[in-house]
């Protein structure tokens, strides 16, 4: 299977925060720990072994086991939540919302890479196992991000009430979409394969964490892979000594500012601004964030008011009833998990760096970040027609008008490149000023304006020019253009757009088992594959 590679920054979808951490950019250094480097990872064992508390594995593992008590699942994630418990196992762990039939196709990506990433360190370090572990945003709200996939062009939606923590939301109405996915895949094996995990996810459980942890670990049990649902009593009592300081110290809100203003002044955008609380209240149909006000804790949009005392009182009860929000979820997680390494995308990778100092404040190790593997998939028939066109990779990743004016003047029998002409032009003109120099601010004057209006023409004439052959080369820019539109839908990433359904039902099982041969974790360039 073919397998090439572009550098993060030569796709120009990424953005230069991120291509300069890949860089490893001095100025970045002060917003992680360590770069993830095979060699790194010895000192993160070493610092997440003397900071982790060792009787956290024994709940952590007594959680995971309930957690699954209902799934049928391999041999190898049942060792490997076992293992666990002892103190020479360590977490690789990714996260990602719990986005209908997967959403976007990077969720393979992103899971991939960190199973591989598992398999890297094993390698390194064979005294010490590694856990792959997908982290389920259960807690999380924006349920319009997550209620939809693509389809082949089309958005196939869930609509149904909003309200609360996504995880907890029943799967009424997906009957609906399954009615509609059985129309859209067809008959085929893979089509079948698809259907069935779509009516064993999301019509025979009863909520969407539930469903959603059947499906990852129907794609991915048997790569070992763990599934964490973090909306958890137990967990949360973890987390409650953070829990107390974030709300009687602001602790969150103070360090991330001070980070933010730090980001700010290297001309870089922010992702994430702190509220004062960083937490939420969670109930029936009810995620609000905590408000302090005149001395009393309140319940954003409800009548819930707690004193300091009673709050604190509450917490210890009812851990269940808080969660953390985007600035604090990162925190949790390091918390309950001994874990090494957070593999994300860019947006997520971007506001990682914004939280250092509160670790540091919270006495909590920061993990190594790595940007998940990016990549363009593509089928035989597609590169075949690509390289008939001698169209390069780095092509392909223009945006469409750049790509198409490239193509124009790439297959054109004449040169509608035009800069010759212009330096000839300008040098004329340079001799024409020297000498105007040497006349009167009016002449002068007269020269400069000749010399923008004649400049101007000769780029008019080349847009024409090029206007018209794109015109007598319609046929051929339209099979270049059909080409792009294929692996870029909505001139986007593909990964960004197409849901795996897409691709299995092109590839079916050999689907996964590709990416997981030609990903490298930590080679730090986009892939391209052929299947």
């Amino acid at each position: 299977m073919p397998t090439d590679c572009i550098s993060f920054r030569d796709t120009n979808y990424f953005s230069s925060f991120i291509c300069d951490y890949l860089d490893e950019s001095p100025e970045l250094k002060v917003f992680y720990n360590r770069f993830p480097k095979l060699e790194n990872f010895k000192y993160q064992i070493e610092e997440k072994t003397s900071s982790y508390d060792k009787s956290v594995r024994e709940v952590l593992t007594n959680q995971l086991e309930q957690q699954y008590q209902h799934i049928e699942t391999s041999e190898l994630t049942l060792q490997n939540i076992e293992s666990i418990r002892s103190e020479n196992t360590f977490t690789i762990t990714t996260g990602h919302q719990l986005n209908l039939f997967t959403g976007p196709l990077y969720f393979l990506h992103k899971i991939v890479s960190t199973i591989n990433l598992t398999k890297a360190l094993k390698t390194e370090y064979p005294d010490y196992n590694f856990v792959p572990v997908y982290w389920m945003a259960s807690e999380d709200h924006d349920f319009d991000e997550i209620n939809y996939f693509n389809f082949r062009g089309k958005k196939i939606q869930w609509n149904r009430e909003d309200g609360g923590a996504v995880g907890r939301f029943d799967t009424e109405g997906l009957d609906d979409i399954l009615n509609i996915i059985s129309a859209e895949f067809g008959d085929g094996r893979n089509a079948k394969q698809l259907i069935r995990w779509f009516k064993e996810a999301y019509i025979n459980h009863n909520n969407l964490s539930d469903a959603t942890r059947y499906l990852a670990n129907a794609l991915f049990s048997e790569y070992g892979l763990v599934i964490i649902d973090a909306d958890d009593r137990e967990l949360k009592r973890l987390f409650i000594p953070q829990m107390q300081k974030e709300l009687l110290e602001l602790t969150s809100y103070t360090t991330v500012k001070e980070t933010n203003n730090k980001i700010e002044a290297l001309g870089l955008n922010i992702q994430v601004n702190p509220r004062a609380i960083n937490l939420f209240y969670l109930g029936e149909n009810l995620r609000e964030r905590i408000l302090f006000e005149d001395g009393i804790f309140k319940v954003n949009n409800t009548a819930i008011s707690l004193t300091k005392n009673e709050l604190l009182e509450h917490l210890d009860e009812k851990p269940e009833c808080f969660s953390p929000n985007v600035i604090l979820r990162p925190l949790y997680q390091e918390v309950i998990l001994p874990n090494l390494c957070y593999i994300g995308g860019g947006g997520e990778m971007a506001y990682w760096f914004q939280l250092k100092s509160n670790f540091e404040a919270q006495n909590v190790t920061f993990p190594i970040l790595l940007l998940r593997n990016s990549v363009l998939i593509k089928t035989e028939k597609q590169s075949n027609k690509q390289e008939n066109l001698s169209i390069s990779n780095t092509d392909l990743f223009l945006k469409r008008n750049s790509y198409i004016n490239k193509r124009v003047r790439k297959i054109s029998n004449i040169d509608i490149d035009f800069s010759e002409q212009l330096e000839y032009l300008q040098q004329q003109f340079s001799a024409l000023n020297e000498l105007a120099n040497k006349t009167d601010k009016s002449f002068l004057g007269a020269v400069e304006a000749q010399e923008k209006k004649q400049i101007k023409g000769l780029k008019h004439l080349e847009k024409r020019l090029l206007k018209a052959q794109k015109k007598k080369l319609a046929d051929q820019i339209a099979r270049a253009t059909e080409l792009q539109e294929q692996l870029f839908p909505n001139n986007s990433l593909q990964e960004r757009n197409t849901n795996f359904s897409e691709l299995y039902l092109e590839f079916g099982e050999a689907l996964i088992p590709e990416l997981t041969n030609s990903l490298d974790p930590l080679k730090g360039y986009f892939t391209i594959i052929t299947i």
